[in-house]
This record gives structure tokens, C-alpha cells and sequence, in this order.
């Protein structure tokens, strides 16, 4: 799949991830084909800001970098991101990102790494690297230091973006899956819910790790969502912890389908022989009224994504 230019996580995307769960297919191209979309411009336009940094600053040393990158009139993202961190590091190092934090954390962390490059090429006096650069027929040269900078730089960057779209991903298809199963087998919106009914949820609920809810007259089952790789015996533990009553997963180890089945818990790994379908016994299993499978299923799931992505 060809990635447009600044693709984001879009619906379209949401409902590519939901159609390859559904026919047992490995999803994370699509995650991965958004990272290098979004990676591989964010580096475009990196380098064209490199150089015209390095033509404005002729005749400057290293600090070149520090003027333009590290400006504190950037947003507080970007001056991490240069200087080789991201705002999630530094809110886990001091508990707070806020502008001043994130200044007096770059600055600390980038001496730092200036210092650590400074004394590998020392050790590496026999290596040599330039970066050539050229843009609109202007082209700029990076030194050796100067081009560890920009590499670490853009390996930073490509690791934040990785945790941000898996990140993103899970929450934005989790709930829509669940819905889009339901409608496939003709649940009734009274028979499910995004929230649990029928009562206030307190702050320390657990309702952030729950996704979904199927209601059986009084009884409102949890139903928890993981697109995770092949889970450890712990996983199966943290959903049980929480109550679940339905856990719908991408794989399961042998060892959580043991656990789940000892604690009467209901789950559908979707990489598994017959996949989804498991979900019409889980129906069955807690007396949700549904009905069958339809035949041509890619028909309904486009009326069925053009009511949930409305």
C-alpha cells in the first residue's frame, strides 16, 4: 500500500486493521506503513531544514545546531526530538514536560551526547564521514560529529513515532472491532455498550484497561481488546485482575487459553483456525440474542463501517 504524504492515523486505516483481523491476517503493515510514511517525511524535511540552518550560519561550529535546533522559541516536541529525547522520556525522568523542564533536559542530555560523539571520533580517528546534502541546487556538508547529530536525531524521532502509532492504533481500533463484531452477527445496540450502564464510574474504576460491554438483561460483561503478539502467561492474569469476561485478542499463548478457561473467561484470538467466528459461541455462551454470519461479509462490513466511522 502506497502511504500518502503526512498519512496519519486515518479511518480508512482503522478499517484496513479491522478487515485484516477479521480474516486472520497480520495487521502491523499497516502500522508500519504509516511510521514510514510520516518517518520518512519527517527526514525530508529535516534535511531541508539542515541545510538552510547550515547557510544561514556559515562560518559556525557545531553550535550552528544549537541555534537553530535547539531554539527555545521551537515547540517543546521539537527541542526534545533534536536534541536526542522525546517528551515521554523526560516526563518519566522528572514528572512534568513542561517547557522549562524539557529547555534544561535537552540542553543537559545534548552537552552530553556532544561530549560522548566528541570522544568516539577521537577513539575513531581513522574514520571519517561526511554528509553531503543538496537542496534546490545549494548543497551543504556535515562532518563526521555533525552527522552522528543528525542520525541520532532522526533515530529518535522514528522511535517516537513508533510508540505513538501503535499506541494510537490499539485505542483507535480496539472499540470499533468490538462493535464491528457485534454488528456482524446482528447484536442489538441495547444488547452493547462503550460504557458500563446504569452507574457512575468512579475514578479509580478500572474502565480505562476495559473496552466494551455486552449486556444480558441486568448482567454487563467487560469485554477487554489486546493486538498483541503472542501473550505471556502474566497477560492472561492482568485480565482477570480486572474482571473481564470477554477477552478478545490477535494471538494466545496455549498457556493464557488454559488460564482463561480455568477462570471461566470468554476470549477469540483472532489468529487462531476459524478466528472471529469464535465470537458466535462467546455470544451463545453469555445469552446474547444475534443472529448468523451473513454470507457475503466484505458487503456487510461497508454498511457496517459507514454507521460506526460515520
Amino acid at each position: 500500500m502506497a502511504a500518502p504524504k503526512n498519512m496519519t492515523l486515518t479511518e480508512q486505516v482503522a478499517k484496513n486493521i479491522i478487515r485484516k483481523l477479521l480474516k486472520g491476517e497480520d495487521y502491523r503493515i499497516e502500522v508500519v506503513t504509516l511510521i514510514d510514511a510520516e518517518f520518512l517525511q519527517f527526514a525530508v524535511d529535516f534535511f531541508k531544514k539542515i541545510v538552510d540552518a547550515k547557510l544561514k550560519n556559515k562560518g559556525i561550529t557545531i553550535d550552528w545546531y544549537k541555534k537553530e535546533f535547539r531554539n527555545p522559541n521551537l515547540p517543546t516536541r521539537d527541542i526534545a526530538i533534536n536534541s536526542g529525547l522525546n517528551e515521554k522520556t523526560i516526563y518519566n525522568m522528572f514528572n512534568s514536560s513542561t517547557k522549562e523542564i524539557v529547555i534544561d533536559a535537552s540542553n543537559e542530555h545534548h552537552n552530553a551526547l556532544y561530549e560522548t560523539i566528541k570522544n568516539l571520533v577521537d577513539i575513531e580517528h581513522d574514520l571519517d564521514i561526511t554528509l553531503t546534502i543538496k537542496f534546490k541546487g545549494v548543497s551543504v556538508d556535515l562532518n563526521i560529529s555533525e552527522s552522528l547529530i543528525v542520525i541520532n536525531t532522526l533515530a529518535v524521532k522514528r522511535a517516537a513515532l513508533r510508540g505513538g502509532f501503535w499506541s494510537t492504533a490499539g485505542k483507535r481500533v480496539e472499540k470499533s472491532l468490538m462493535q464491528t463484531l457485534c454488528k456482524l452477527y446482528g447484536v442489538s445496540d441495547k444488547n452493547y455498550s462503550l460504557k458500563i450502564k446504569g452507574k457512575e464510574i468512579e475514578d479509580d474504576d478500572f474502565e480505562r484497561e476495559i473496552d466494551f460491554y455486552l449486556v444480558e438483561n441486568k448482567n454487563q460483561h467487560k469485554c477487554e481488546v489486546k493486538l498483541m503478539g503472542r501473550g505471556n502467561p502474566e497477560s492472561a492474569d492482568a485480565v482477570i485482575a480486572r474482571d473481564t469476561k470477554v477477552f478478545v485478542a490477535d494471538k494466545l499463548s496455549d498457556t493464557n487459553k488454559k488460564q482463561l478457561n480455568s477462570r471461566k473467561v470468554e476470549w477469540v484470538e483472532l489468529r487462531n483456525e476459524g478466528g472471529f467466528q469464535r465470537f458466535e459461541d462467546v455470544l451463545d455462551h453469555l445469552k446474547i440474542p444475534h443472529a448468523k454470519l451473513p454470507d457475503d461479509i466484505d458487503k456487510k462490513l461497508e454498511g457496517i463501517f459507514k454507521e460506526i466511522f460515520k
